[in-house]
C-alpha cells in the first residue's frame, strides 16, 4: 500500500512563456498613448497579434508602417500608411472604419496629450522593433502647395491638384452626366440610379433659380459642365460657365460643340475673382450658381466672393449656392483630404455661410439640406471604384487609387455621422424696393418630380 508520503510531489506546471511578438511589445504603448484598450485587433508583420478577437483586425504590413507614424503622428500618418499599402484592413474599410469609431466613442477613449516619457517610450520601443530609420518618402499623390494661401497661382494649383487628374479619371468614376456633387435622390425604385439623381438636381436647380428660354446663367465653378449643359439643352439658357481647371474648360468646350451648343454657352478658363474685372458681367445675369466651389475660396476671401454673386446679379435675380459645410464641432476636411484631395478647402456650419450671403446684400429664400443624398451619391462612387477597380489602378497607379478609396469611404461616414453637411442655398437680390419676385410657394419646384 503506498502512503501519501511514498507519492511523488506534483510536477510544476511549465513556466508560462511571455508573449514577445511585435503586437505584444506595442501594446502597452497603444494603449497609453489611446487613453485605454485597443479598440482594434492589430496584426503585425511577424504574425503576432493582440487587440478584441471581434473587432475588425488592422494588419500592419511591415516597420516602414511604424516609421511612418513616428515621422507624421495621427491621421496623416495612418492615412499615408494606408495609402502605401503598409497598413490595411482585413474588413470591407468602411465597414471597418465604421466600427473602429464606434468602439472609440462606445469606450469613450480618449487620447491624453503624449508626455515626453510617452515619446522617449515610443522611440525606445520602435527602437528595438527595428522600425527607426530615415522619414519614409511621401507618397506622389500628395499635394505640395506653394505660395501665399489662397493667391490665385496657388488656387490654381490647389484646383489642378484635384480636377485635373484627368477626364478619363473622372469619366470612369462618374455617370454619363459627369456631375461631381451631391445628387437629389427621388426613388428608390429599382433602375433608379446614380445618374438619376443627378439629373433630378439639376432639375431642381434650374427650378428653384426660374430659368426661363432666353435667361442668363453666370455657373461659377462650373465642373464638367452638367448644370451648364442642362440648363442650355433644357431650358434655352443662355450661360456663361467659370472654371480655373483647364481639363474641365477642354472638356466641357467639346461637349458644347458636340452637342451644337455654340449659340448659347460661353466657356471661360479663368479664375472667379477675374469675373469682377468683367464690366460686361456687372448685374447682366438672371441667375447665378456655384455649385460645391465655395468651399475652395477660403475663409479670409469668402465675403467677396459673396459680393461677386450679388454684383453679377440684376435686381431680382436668384443665386443658388450647393455647398458642403461642417458640424459645429467637426474639424471640417481633415489632414489628410487637405493633403491629398482638396488643398487649402474651407468648411464653415451652414449658419455661417447664410449669414455670410446675407451680409453681402442677398436675401436667403430657401436652405435644403441634402446631407442624406451624399450619403447615397458618394456611396454610388465607392461601389463604381471598387467594382472598376484594376481599370483605377490600370490609369492612375494603386497608390492614387487607394486615396480615393480612402476618401470616398471616409467622406460617406462624415456625412452619415453629421460632422459633414451639404446644403442648397437659394438667395435673390431684391430690388430698390423690396420686391424679389419670387413664388409664394415652392410647389414648382417638386411636383415636376413626384
Amino acid at each position: 500500500m503506498t502512503t501519501t508520503a511514498d507519492r511523488p510531489p506534483p510536477a510544476k506546471p511549465a513556466a508560462r512563456r511571455t508573449p514577445t511578438g511585435a503586437a505584444q511589445r506595442l501594446e502597452p504603448l497603444a494603449e497609453r498613448l489611446l487613453g485605454g484598450g485597443l479598440p482594434v485587433r492589430v496584426r503585425m508583420w511577424d504574425g503576432s497579434e493582440a487587440g478584441p478577437d471581434d473587432a475588425p483586425t488592422v494588419h500592419v504590413r511591415s516597420r516602414r508602417a511604424l516609421r511612418r507614424l513616428l515621422w507624421e503622428p495621427g491621421e496623416l500618418g495612418l492615412a499615408e500608411a494606408y495609402i502605401t499599402g503598409d497598413i490595411d484592413l482585413a474588413e470591407d474599410l468602411g465597414d471597418g472604419l465604421r466600427a473602429m469609431r464606434r468602439a472609440v466613442s462606445e469606450r469613450g477613449l480618449t487620447p491624453p496629450a503624449p508626455s515626453l516619457a510617452d515619446r522617449l517610450r515610443a522611440a525606445g520601443t520602435a527602437l528595438r522593433l527595428g522600425a527607426v530609420g530615415p522619414r519614409p518618402p511621401v507618397p506622389a499623390a500628395r499635394a505640395g502647395l506653394r505660395g501665399a494661401l489662397h493667391s490665385k497661382a496657388r488656387d490654381r494649383a490647389a484646383i489642378s491638384h484635384h480636377y485635373d487628374l484627368s477626364n478619363a479619371f473622372y469619366a470612369l468614376l462618374l455617370d454619363e452626366t459627369m456631375a461631381y456633387s451631391c445628387g437629389y435622390w427621388t426613388s428608390d425604385a429599382p433602375g433608379y440610379g446614380p445618374a438619376d439623381a443627378q439629373r433630378d438636381k439639376l432639375e431642381l436647380i434650374c427650378r428653384k433659380l426660374g430659368l426661363r428660354p432666353g435667361a442668363r446663367l453666370l455657373d461659377i465653378g462650373c465642373g464638367w459642365g452638367s448644370l451648364t449643359l442642362h440648363a442650355a439643352q433644357h431650358h434655352g439658357v443662355r450661360v456663361t460657365a467659370v472654371t480655373l481647371a483647364a481639363e474641365q474648360a477642354a472638356y466641357v468646350r467639346g461637349q458644347v460643340a458636340t452637342r451644337g451648343l455654340e449659340e448659347l454657352v460661353e466657356v471661360l478658363n479663368i479664375d472667379y475673382r477675374d469675373i469682377a474685372g468683367r464690366p460686361e458681367t456687372r448685374g447682366a445675369y438672371d441667375a447665378v450658381s456655384t455649385i460645391e466651389m465655395g468651399e475652395h475660396v477660403g475663409d479670409a476671401e469668402y465675403p467677396a466672393f459673396t459680393r461677386i454673386l450679388h454684383d453679377s446679379l440684376r435686381p431680382q435675380g436668384r443665386v443658388l449656392v450647393q455647398q458642403m459645410s461642417r458640424g459645429a464641432d467637426a474639424p471640417g476636411g481633415g489632414a489628410f483630404i487637405e493633403s491629398y484631395i482638396a488643398p487649402d478647402m474651407h468648411m464653415r456650419p451652414v449658419g455661417e455661410t447664410v449669414g455670410l450671403l446675407e451680409g453681402s446684400g442677398l436675401e436667403v429664400r430657401d436652405v435644403e439640406a441634402l446631407r442624406e443624398h451624399y450619403v447615397l451619391t458618394v456611396d454610388a462612387w465607392r461601389r463604381t471604384l471598387e467594382e472598376r477597380w484594376s481599370d483605377f489602378v490600370d490609369l492612375v497607379g494603386e497608390e492614387t487609387a487607394r486615396v480615393w478609396r480612402l476618401y470616398l469611404v471616409g467622406g460617406a461616414l462624415a456625412f452619415e455621422e453629421r460632422r459633414m453637411g451639404v446644403d442648397q442655398i437659394l438667395c435673390v437680390r431684391p430690388d430698390r424696393t423690396g420686391r424679389a419676385a419670387m413664388e409664394p410657394t415652392r410647389r414648382d419646384w417638386y411636383e415636376a418630380q413626384r
